[in-house]
């Protein structure tokens, strides 16, 4: 089964080169550049990960994340909150994330996070 996982982040760049590495390791990627219709997006391609930018356009990553921890539906589905802000472990205890991951980063790094959540909504 092919994992599906959702990103929200408005650096194009960051967006392809994330996509092209959980792509190499046989994960569905759907990328976003805002987050204007992020529940609308979570029922259309129902993600089993979703990576948030703290900066995204319109509502910002910790209103973003708090939608998708409050919603029922959604709540189970881990979110990855990502970004260069020195306090990002704070950010993310702030929006309700599951895990955090420190920009600038390594592929490695992302991958590894990615597995963690994909291990972590399997034993839910």
């Amino acid at each position: 089964m092919q994992h599906r996982i959702l990103i929200f982040d408005d650096d194009a760049d960051l967006l392809e080169v994330c996509s092209i590495v959980l792509r190499n390791k046989n994960f569905f990627v759907i990328a976003k550049s805002d987050c204007t219709e992020i529940i609308a997006d979570i029922e259309v391609h129902n993600p089993d990960v979703i990576l948030m930018d703290n900066w995204i356009p319109e509502i910002g990553g910790i209103k973003a994340t708090q939608l998708v921890k409050s919603n029922i539906d959604f709540k189970s589905i881990p979110v990855i909150f990502f970004s260069a802000n020195y306090n990002l472990p704070a950010l993310a205890e702030e929006a309700g994330a599951d895990f955090f991951l420190q920009k600038p980063f390594e592929i490695s790094d992302l991958e590894s996070v990615v597995e963690k959540a994909i291990k972590h909504k399997t034993h839910l």
